[in-house]
């Protein structure tokens, strides 16, 4: 799952909360700030790990920041070992 979020993404501690939230729930990856001024996530695991991870993200007091998520689904890669923030 990579999903991008707009909105005030930064500087609002959204990558660490989102890390966070991830200690939480089976899934691997990482969230990042963009150029842009947004966050993209990207994320591995089952598809209802993925959807109740991205439900936690708004719930863990984000979801006011966030005015849009793009999200797109692919067949995981086995990328990523942890959740982390890049930099």
């Amino acid at each position: 799952m990579q999903v991008r979020y707009s909105g005030m993404v930064q500087g609002v501690g959204f990558r660490y909360t989102a890390r966070s939230v991830a200690a939480g729930y089976d899934v691997t990856g990482f969230v990042r700030n963009l150029p842009d001024g947004g966050v993209e996530l990207v994320a591995e695991g089952s598809k209802d790990e993925l959807e109740a991870f991205r439900k936690a993200i708004r719930e863990a007091g984000l979801g006011h920041f966030i005015r849009h998520e793009d999200i797109a689904w692919q067949e995981a890669g086995n990328a990523f070992r942890g959740f982390e923030i890049v930099r």
